[in-house]
C-alpha cells in the first residue's frame, strides 16, 4: 500500500485544485494512466500515475484546493504484486517527480465521500461524477463554463447520460440571444480561458523566474546562423504536401537542438540535487504563448527518438492541447531543456531565463533575409540569431559555444536531420 499526493507541476506551483477523479476505489491502474484532473495557474492538468496497482481509498474530493504533497489517494498492489517503482524519488511514489520539494501534507479535508459512479468506457473521455457533480467530458465542462451554461440544464448524449461537447454546442444554439449588455467595466485582472487566471499565471511566472535569476548563475551566448539551406530544403519537401502535412521551420530548429545536445550533454538535464548528471532522454520544452497572455513550456517527451515529421506532429498536438487546457503532468514536470522561438514577431533575438530546475534555454529570433558572405560574395540569405542561456554550475562558455556551432552545422545539412 502506498500514498500518492498532490504533485508539483513546476517550480511555480504551491497548491492545486482537484477538479475530478477519473478512477474509483477498486479500479486497477497501470503506469501512465490518467487518474485525475488538477487545476493550477497553468490551467487544468491531467495527472498520470507512475505505479501499477489498485486504487484504494480516495482521500481528497473534487473541489478541494490542496498544497503540493497533500495525500490524494491510497494505491495497493494488484493481485498481491509489489507496486511498480516510480521513475525517480519524489514526494509521491505514484506520481511524476516534482521539481521542488513538497510542502508538508495537510489534512485531506475530512472523511471521504461515497465513491463516484462507475466510469463509462474510456473512448468517451468522460470522468465519473462525484456526488452533486454532473457527468461531463472535460471539453464539455470547459465550453459550458465559457458560455455560462449550467451543465445541469444540458441533456447528455454520452455514455450514462454524460454531457459531451456537441450537447453543449446544441444547447448554446437553442438559447435566445442575450439582451444588449451595458458598457463593460474593465476587469481588475485579465482572464484567459476558464480555469486559467492570467493574474495568477503572471504571479507564478514571476516567482519561477525570480527564483531562476536568484539561484542560477546564467551565462549567455548568441550566434547568427544561415537558414537558407534549411529553407530551400523545406520548400522542396513541402512542394507536394497538403497544408496540414507541411513542415514548419520550427520543427527543424527543435530537431537541430535535440540532436546538438548529444554532443554537449551537460546542457540537457535537471539540477535538483548535486552532483548534476545529464538526462538520459531529451524532453524538449516548447515555449507556447497563450492567447490571453502568459507562457507555458510543456515538453515533447523523448524528442531524441522523433524525426522531423514526428516533431512537427508533436508540436501541433502540444500547441492545440496547451491552448485547450489538456496537458498532462509529465509534459509539465519532466522537461530537460527548453526552446523558445519568437516566430514572425519581428524581433532579432531573445535572451531567455532558464526554467528551473533545467540548466539551459535555447532562443531563436525571427528569421529574416540578411546580407551574408556565401561562396566569397555577399548575397541575401535567410538567417536567424540563435541564443543560449545556460547554467554556469554545469557548463561553461566554451561548451556552450560548441553547442551553438553544432546547431549551425546541422541546419546547413537539413537532409541529415
Amino acid at each position: 500500500m502506498s500514498i500518492f499526493t498532490m504533485p508539483s507541476l513546476g517550480a511555480d506551483m504551491e497548491e492545486g485544485k482537484l477538479i475530478e477523479w477519473l478512477v474509483k476505489p477498486g479500479d486497477r491502474v497501470s503506469k501512465g494512466d490518467i487518474v485525475a484532473v488538477v487545476e493550477t495557474q497553468k490551467g487544468a492538468i491531467e495527472i498520470e500515475i507512475f505505479e501499477t496497482g489498485e486504487i484504494g481509498a480516495l482521500l481528497a474530493q473534487p473541489g478541494q484546493t490542496l498544497p503540493v504533497g497533500a495525500p490524494l489517494a491510497r494505491l495497493g498492489a494488484a493481485d498481491g504484486a509489489e507496486p511498480t517503482p516510480a521513475p525517480s524519488p519524489s514526494p509521491s511514489p505514484a506520481l511524476a517527480p516534482a521539481p521542488l520539494p513538497a510542502r508538508p501534507a495537510g489534512p485531506a479535508g475530512g472523511t471521504a465521500k461515497p465513491p463516484p459512479a462507475p466510469r463509462e468506457p474510456a473512448a468517451a473521455s468522460v470522468a465519473p461524477a462525484s456526488a452533486g457533480v454532473v457527468l461531463a467530458s472535460p471539453a464539455a465542462r470547459g465550453r459550458a463554463a465559457e458560455l455560462g451554461i449550467a451543465l445541469e440544464t444540458v441533456s447528455g448524449s454520452g455514455p450514462g447520460g454524460a454531457v459531451l461537447l456537441a450537447d453543449v454546442e446544441r444547447q448554446a444554439q437553442a438559447m435566445p440571444a442575450p439582451p444588449p449588455a451595458p458598457e463593460p467595466v474593465p476587469p481588475a485582472a485579465p482572464k484567459g480561458k476558464p480555469g486559467l487566471d492570467m493574474a495568477e499565471m503572471r504571479r507564478a511566472i514571476a516567482a519561477a523566474m525570480s527564483r531562476a535569476k536568484r539561484e542560477i548563475p546564467h551565462y549567455y551566448l548568441s550566434h547568427e546562423t544561415d537558414l537558407q539551406p534549411a529553407q530551400d530544403w523545406l520548400t522542396a519537401r513541402n512542394a507536394d504536401r497538403s497544408p496540414d502535412r507541411r513542415l514548419l521551420m520550427g520543427a527543424l530548429l527543435i530537431r537541430a537542438t535535440v540532436k546538438a545536445v548529444a554532443r554537449v550533454p551537460e546542457l540537457n538535464g535537471r539540477f535538483e540535487a548535486g552532483p548534476f548528471g545529464p538526462a538520459a532522454a531529451v524532453h524538449c520544452g516548447l515555449a507556447i504563448a497563450m492567447r490571453g497572455g502568459g507562457l507555458i513550456a510543456p515538453a515533447i517527451l523523448n524528442a531524441e527518438t522523433l524525426d522531423v515529421d514526428a516533431i512537427m506532429a508533436a508540436m501541433r498536438d502540444l500547441v492545440a492541447r496547451t491552448r485547450a487546457g489538456r496537458l498532462r503532468n509529465s509534459e509539465i514536470t519532466q522537461g530537460t531543456i527548453t526552446v523558445s522561438s519568437l516566430g514572425e514577431s519581428g524581433v532579432d533575438a531573445l535572451f531567455g531565463v532558464i526554467y528551473p530546475p533545467q540548466v539551459a534555454l535555447v532562443g531563436f529570433g525571427t528569421p529574416r533575409v540578411r546580407p551574408m558572405v556565401h561562396d566569397g560574395t555577399v548575397k541575401p540569405r535567410l538567417a536567424v540569431t540563435v541564443t543560449l542561456a545556460a547554467d554556469h554550475r554545469v557548463s561553461d562558455g566554451r561548451r556552450g559555444a560548441l553547442f551553438l556551432a553544432e546547431i549551425d552545422r546541422l541546419l546547413q545539412e537539413p537532409e541529415s536531420l
